[in-house]
């Protein structure tokens, strides 16, 4: 049982010592995954908008933005 309990403590602490110890890196980690996770959030919701407005947006319409041709 405390093999067990040693593998999990190991794990948090190897956790603090890579991460955790040292302010500068923890707040390194902090916003380097907020950035990260934002551009995930970011590129889900326009995947997701683009899905459900297939045939509505600007881009689709293929008669807009054209001028008629004279022959």
């Amino acid at each position: 049982m405390e093999t067990a309990a040693r593998r999990s403590g190991g794990v948090l602490e190897g956790f603090y010592r890579l991460i955790m110890r040292r302010n500068s890196v923890y707040v390194t980690f902090v916003i380097a995954g907020a950035f990260l996770g934002e551009r995930a959030v970011d590129y889900g919701v326009h995947k997701l908008w683009e899905k459900n407005n297939v045939g509505k947006r600007y881009e689709d319409i293929s008669v807009l933005g054209q001028r008629p041709v004279d022959e």
